[in-house]
């Protein structure tokens, strides 16, 4: 009997401390999922901001040009008949396409960068198979030596302002955050620009890297205009 009770005493012990821990735990994953819900929400309130943000952005951009099409066509308008007004709007036209403030296309060439893959004769040094500003700063000014007449980066347009800044995983052009690959677009002569693949230059230095470099001719390339603003505050015109 006595065997009996102690048996029912240890059981009894175990079921509560049983019951305790379910109880616990279930309190554990009920805060936890709580937090996880209260993040969730948090994360689409962000991502309903930004997405509101960006749609704000979107409708003004498409006033913008909306506004400067129909400049455009007043320009054109009160232009027509007078060569020397002409004159004129033929130097604004080039003028914007030189500093990158219009849509340009031609021929030229296309190159890609992308970051490497890992081998036995990189693996203690992987940051030399990443793509870093200071690569895609060397290709762009081969590609000027070269007589490029218009660059992008991943539809970024380069313009005299323009800065290219490591941040990271990522390279900042323009203000604005893109990552690899990065496929370069240049206008010009595209036997010219295709130079670029030369013995002991800088994409056959990428190549030796393990970076992966991918360079094409096309006769029909397309770099958008910069959206940004370009302006001088210390430079004046000499009078």
């Amino acid at each position: 009997m006595k065997n009996q009770t102690v048996t029912s005493i240890v059981l009894g012990a175990m079921c509560f401390a049983l019951t305790l821990g379910i109880c616990i735990q279930i309190k554990t994953v009920t805060g936890s999922n709580s937090i996880v819900g209260e993040n969730n929400r948090g994360n689409d309130e962000l991502r309903a901001e930004v997405l509101r943000y960006k749609e704000k952005y979107d409708n003004k951009y498409r006033e913008l040009e909306r506004a400067e099409k129909e400049l455009e066509n007043e320009r054109q308008n009160s232009t027509q008949n007078n060569k020397d007004l002409e004159q004129k709007e033929d130097a604004i036209k080039q003028g914007n396409k030189m500093i990158g403030m219009t849509e340009v296309t031609g021929p030229g060439v296309i190159v890609t960068l992308s970051d490497g893959k890992k081998d036995t004769n990189n693996v203690l040094n992987a940051s030399n198979l990443i793509v870093h500003d200071g690569d895609v700063l060397s290709v762009i000014n081969e590609l000027k030596n070269a007589g490029a007449e218009a660059i992008s980066i991943n539809n970024q347009r380069i313009v005299p302002t323009t800065s290219i800044s490591c941040g990271g995983n990522i390279i900042d052009i323009n203000g604005e955050k893109v990552g690899a690959p990065f496929e370069i677009k240049a206008i010009g002569l595209p036997e010219q620009l295709a130079a670029l693949t030369r013995p002991y230059g800088y994409l056959e230095i990428l190549k030796e890297a393990n970076v992966g470099v991918e360079l094409k001719k096309s006769n029909n390339i397309t770099i958008p205009k910069y959206t940004g603003v370009i302006s001088y505050k210390y430079a004046q015109n000499v009078k």
